[in-house]
């Protein structure tokens, strides 16, 4: 069992978790947390914010009976750590933007660090959090409050992009990619998806991923795919 530092309010209904101990992982990898027992069923995966010498951090959203538990943890609690797990980002060369929306900057910040001097574009709905601890990292800092943070971005700019937020998000950076490439961009899109899981191992069907190959699993082919390899729904 790990020990909780932390666990300080942000904004309303987003939490920066801070864990004890000996953790790492990769950009846009993730953990499985639970802090309860039988109930609720399943424990929650939360993309690494941030790795530390004596811990890790997470930045969170509450949206259900499970971020709500978390969100109740104080300094000293138990809380069980599972990972680190799936396929994040990659370790790229060339010039790099990151993007973020909402609790979508969460893994963006790992990449900042390990990425530094990078464009960095943070769109929220409404009041803006952590978006100041990005700066030291960022060539150049783009935020945006209750826009699209995608406009401001030219995909044909970069030799990259890693993108993470909301569906609707996802499906518009994929379309922006393609009609960059259409230009003759050389851009590669990352899309790190935020689907419902169940056990983070690949061993359940729950975070299926429509693939231009076939299904896929978000929690070990993923959560981060090219932009290509996913097929959206509508």
């Amino acid at each position: 069992m790990a020990t909780v530092i932390s666990n300080e309010r942000l904004t309303d209904g987003v939490y920066q978790l801070r864990v004890a101990g000996d953790y790492g992982g990769e950009m846009g990898q993730f953990y499985m947390l639970r802090a309860w027992g039988a109930y609720p069923l399943l424990s929650r995966p939360l993309s690494i914010h941030q790795v530390h010498e004596d811990g890790i951090e997470f930045l969170y959203h509450v949206v259900g009976e499970g971020t709500e538990l978390l969100a109740g943890l104080v300094p000293g609690a138990p809380l069980s750590l599972e990972g680190p797990f799936g396929r994040g980002f990659p370790q790229v060369d060339g010039k790099v933007a990151l993007v973020g929306g909402g609790i979508g900057i969460a893994p963006l910040f790992y990449c900042a660090k390990q990425l530094p001097g990078c464009d960095i574009y943070l769109g929220f709905s409404r009041e803006p959090f952590r978006a100041e601890a990005f700066r030291p990292f960022a060539a150049e800092l783009t935020v945006n409050v209750g826009g699209l943070v995608l406009d401001s971005v030219d995909f044909s700019a970069y030799d990259h992009v890693f993108v993470c937020g909301p569906l609707s998000m996802l499906k518009a950076a994929q379309l922006k990619g393609f009609a960059a490439a259409e230009a003759g961009s050389r851009a590669r899109v990352h899309l790190s998806l935020e689907n419902r899981m169940a056990c983070g191992i690949g061993a359940c069907l729950v975070c299926s991923v429509s693939c231009r190959d076939g299904q896929r699993k978000a929690c070990t082919d993923g959560p981060v795919f090219l932009s290509e390899e996913v097929v959206f729904h509508d």
